[in-house]
């Protein structure tokens, strides 16, 4: 049985309970979350070397991190040290979105390395075997497809994103809108060239069920990919968009079920006007299920910056009831991530989902802040460092005033506010 199915027989299993001691909250809730689908636990039942990750209502928003080879980047060390650093940094999972090299052996040394959560999108592990054989990706049949998806089963992989939602209904009311950038997903524009080129339906849609058994045999959650997500803030929330949502409560509904645990991804890029908006949609066409946001980025015109752009959107998103923010770094639209992207990119979102979880009201998170500020109070440097969400960072910049005895930074010296405070207290 699966989670979910042990879930909804009042089982509480080992896996809930180590979720609910790193949550601190009871087994029972997460039980009950599990059972109503409105929480997830990330762990293959071939991954056991890794903590099971929960993901949903009433729990920390968690943080992605993307890592992975292309055709001009193909060196695994390098990808290593990136999944290193992502840990390193607090990410809860990282995805190998790896399209260049053997990717299968890749991601047996990203599996055997990670002591997190590990996600793929095993259409590019299709679509790349297709090239090595000279073959176009429209050639890719529904058993290569699952064949794929049954590897990335066995090797452990903890979720999957799968663009089921990528139909010719969802497709032809996307050719009905004046999109500026169409489709900018990968695995999106790959599924609806597919069925352009073969005249015939998404094979992921199509035989659902077939998903379902692979997903089922491994606890292996399924995470519905957003394969017509707007790409520019002009495209959001369109017809297309909203179609492919549609569908993805209904899928959502179909592998509950069928005792498969699920979450939703999402936008993408989005005017902070409609970021709640996307949010109580998400949650209201597909029953609360977790919701997995890229960003999203509420303007498109910051490449170099685009970690703080969607920061701020993941913090708006998360408040609003996004479960899991997936980073993106500053590198995003130019390159692959160089180390220090993949660091910035991850603290960047930690941020906004640490301040998504206050809003939230998540046990734990605004006990942080308060013991930032009698730190702050009381001058105790090693403190600030120790609880801040990038020690390494602070203590690099951290300098003591001497004029104020060490009771102060050199940003004001002996005119500290706070260190004047107390001697007016004397």
């Amino acid at each position: 049985m699966t989670q979910l199915e042990k879930a909804r027989k009042g089982f509480i299993t080992r896996e809930m309970k180590i979720a609910a001691r790193i949550e601190k909250v009871a087994p029972e809730y997460i039980r009950d979350g599990i059972a109503d689908g409105t929480i997830v636990i990330c762990r293959n039942v071939r991954h056991t070397s890794i903590n099971p990750l929960p993901i949903g209502l009433g729990l920390r928003t968690k943080v992605n991190a993307n890592i992975g080879t292309s055709k001009d980047h193909t060196d695994v060390k390098l990808e290593l040290k990136k999944l290193q650093i992502a840990i390193d940094a607090g990410a809860d999972a990282v995805m190998d979105l790896s399209t260049g090299g053997h990717l299968a052996a890749i991601r047996k040394k990203i599996m055997k390395k990670s002591t997190v959560a590990i996600g793929t999108v095993p259409i590019y592990q299709a679509a790349v075997k297709m090239i090595h054989q000279h073959k176009a990706i429209s050639e890719i049949t529904a058993d290569d497809l699952f064949d794929v998806i049954e590897e990335n089963g066995k090797d452990g992989v903890d979720f999957i994103t799968v663009h089921c939602g990528v139909t010719r209904l969802s497709v032809s009311a996307l050719k009905s809108q004046k999109r500026i950038l169409g489709i900018v997903s990968r695995g999106g524009s790959m599924t609806a060239n597919w069925m352009d080129c073969n005249k015939k339906e998404n094979p992921l849609y199509e035989e659902y069920d077939r998903l379902l058994e692979i997903a089922h045999r491994y606890d292996m959650v399924l995470s519905l990919g957003d394969g017509l997500r707007p790409g520019a803030i002009d495209d959001a929330t369109d017809q297309a968009q909203l179609q492919e949502l549609i569908l993805l409560g209904q899928l959502a509904a179909r592998a509950r079920n069928a005792g498969v645990q699920v979450m939703i991804e999402g936008p993408g890029h989005v005017p902070i006007t409609e970021i709640v908006t996307n949010i109580k949609l998400q949650k209201q066409i597909c029953q609360n299920a977790p919701f997995y946001v890229l960003g999203p980025l509420p303007t498109d015109i910051a490449p170099g910056y685009d970690h703080i752009t969607s920061a701020i959107g993941g913090a708006i998103a998360g408040s609003a009831g996004a479960d899991f923010l997936c980073y993106v770094t500053p590198a995003e639209h130019l390159r692959l991530p160089t180390l220090d992207d993949v660091r910035d990119g991850v603290i960047a979102a930690r941020i906004a989902a640490h301040i998504a979880d206050i809003a939230k009201g998540v046990k734990t998170a605004r006990a942080k802040d308060r013991k930032m500020s009698q730190c702050r109070k009381n001058f105790d440097w090693q403190g600030q460092v120790d609880i801040s969400i990038d020690p390494e960072k602070t203590v690099s910049l951290l300098e003591k005033s001497k004029s104020a005895k060490d009771e102060g930074c050199t940003m004001c010296g002996e005119l500290c506010a706070i260190k004047l405070g107390k001697d007016n207290k004397k």
